[in-house]
């Protein structure tokens, strides 16, 4: 195997990947590992190896044996964190580098990234089902609903004042109703996206700027963008229906009096790659996070948020969330959610405009 090959293998690899060389230091790593690290190969190599990851396990010792013997070590369900992120769950793979003594290599595969890159992330069959029923009822109960309220305020024009508060609760009622039916519809007949080159910082601005003058009034809204950011490929009107939608549920998930905070983060992650159903897969480099420090999500609902009529608010119709789930699948992206009490993390992942040469600049 010639020297082009080798190195064409080493960068072809979907994983983060790092050589580790006798005296705990990176020698070298592969372009996965330079974005799971937040980091240029050039400026990392030489480093110490535990000053750039740090691993929640006693390793080092288990990682001087397998040197010693000679032998590979494996490490599941591990926390893996670069000091520029959150921890990841993932599994490590070491393994003595043959032909250079005392040399390791190491591979790092995140169990979040593997876990979404083999799932499809369709809304489910069985939720399509009932949207699908949904819609075909929806504009038959309008027709009446609307004959109702018409009868409902009709009578109050000859009812006494006491006995209005019946007639404006069938309104009232009626209204919600039709409301309900109309975000069914509007999950039905959403347009196919219009395909272009995004500045996903234009968008996230608009976004926040909106949200500051409506339900986010009383939220801190901080942004914390890679300038170094690739247009992405996408719709923007309708990337801006998911920013709003995800900033809307965290403000109103948090105190209507403290408010909160919420951050707005953009990164490049080369390694995320998303291998759908069918077995193809693709690249998608483009990171958006939003971050809140409310509640969190409940515990009986947190897998299956992004299925319609599942709502973590009383009241709640269960179809925002539904709607931006369709949206992001729509663009060939994926998005997922993190949440604990106190940081709650929705992550949408998009693919680059390949034909766009130029970067994005914070707003």
């Amino acid at each position: 195997m010639n020297d082009d090959l080798d190195m064409s293998i080493w960068s072809s690899l979907p994983v983060p990947a790092l050589l580790i060389d006798p005296e705990e230091r990176i020698g070298d790593l592969n372009p996965a590992a330079e974005g799971f690290l937040n980091n240029s190969a050039k400026w990392l190599r030489g480093q110490p190896i535990w000053d750039r990851l740090a691993v929640d396990d006693p390793l080092e010792a288990s990682l001087a044996r397998a040197r010693e013997q000679g032998t590979p070590l494996f490490v599941n369900d591990v926390d893996v964190g670069t000091g520029s992120r959150a921890p990841l769950v993932c599994n490590l793979q070491i393994a003595p580098l043959q032909g250079r003594p005392g040399w390791m290599i190491m591979l790092i595969s995140p169990r979040e990234l593997a876990g979404r890159m083999t799932q499809s992330h369709s809304v489910k069959s069985a939720a399509k089902s009932a949207i699908g029923m949904a819609e075909m009822l929806a504009h038959e109960i309008k027709n009446p609903l609307a004959g109702i309220t018409g009868a409902a305020q009709l009578l109050s024009m000859s009812l006494s004042p006491e006995d209005l508060e019946f007639t404006d609760l069938i309104v009232e009622e009626t209204r919600r109703i039709v409301k309900l039916l109309e975000q069914v519809e509007q999950f039905g007949n959403l347009s196919a996206p219009e395909r272009q080159p995004v500045n996903l910082h234009d968008v996230l601005d608009r976004a926040r700027r909106s949200t500051l003058l409506g339900v986010g009034a009383h939220m801190r809204i901080v942004e914390e963008y890679d300038p170094s950011l690739p247009m992405a490929l996408g719709d923007p009107d309708q990337l801006l229906q998911v920013v709003l939608n995800l900033l809307k549920n965290a403000s109103e998930a948090a105190d209507p009096i403290a408010g909160g905070t919420i951050r707005l983060r953009t990164y490049y992650e080369h390694s995320f790659r998303l291998r759908r159903a069918d077995g193809a897969g693709q690249s998608l480099p483009l990171q958006i996070e939003i971050v809140d420090d409310g509640p969190g999500l409940p515990e009986d609902i947190k897998g299956d948020i992004f299925d319609p009529f599942v709502s973590g608010r009383e009241n709640g119709t269960g179809l925002g969330l539904a709607l931006v789930s369709k949206i992001i699948s729509d663009l060939d992206g994926w998005i997922s959610v993190d949440s604990v009490p106190g940081r709650t993390v929705f992550r949408i992942s998009l693919p680059r405009d390949t034909g766009a040469g130029q970067m994005l600049k914070p707003i």
